[in-house]
């Protein structure tokens, strides 16, 4: 994975013109990145389990870089609305699945609302697009 963040980055040269594939691969990456570090987060128990420790700060410092290099052609308000609603909805159903938790109907709806929000924001929230 590092191996590709870092051919990811050379072949972007940094550059703010061209298309937006790459940069939506690495937000998709942060996003996975962040939802690994946060289910990490749960599993450390407030830090006192050292492997699970380790790994999520290690998670996050990919998901932070991931996200850094995205933010080079994605708009920061898109970028952050995207990655906050995929985070949340992923762990959302990893809490449900996986710790037993469970969120009743108004939680389902706000969910909801948070991806559809998103999507209009993606489709028509900058001037950019």
């Amino acid at each position: 994975m590092v191996y590709f963040l870092i051919v990811s980055e050379q072949a972007g040269h940094g550059r703010r013109s061209g298309g937006q594939g790459m940069q939506y691969v690495l937000l998709g990456m942060a996003i996975v990145f962040e939802i690994i570090a946060t289910t990490l987060l749960k599993a450390s128990e407030g830090f006192s389990k050292l492997i699970p420790a380790a790994g999520c700060v290690v998670f996050y410092i990919l998901c932070f870089y991931s996200f850094s290099k995205a933010l080079l052609k994605i708009d920061l308000g898109v970028a952050y609305a995207t990655w906050c609603a995929g985070g949340i909805v992923a762990t959302t159903v990893i809490a449900a699945v996986v710790f037993g938790q469970k969120l009743n109907t108004v939680g389902v709806i706000a969910v909801v609302m948070i991806v559809v929000g998103c999507v209009i924001l993606n489709l028509y929230g900058t001037s950019g697009h």
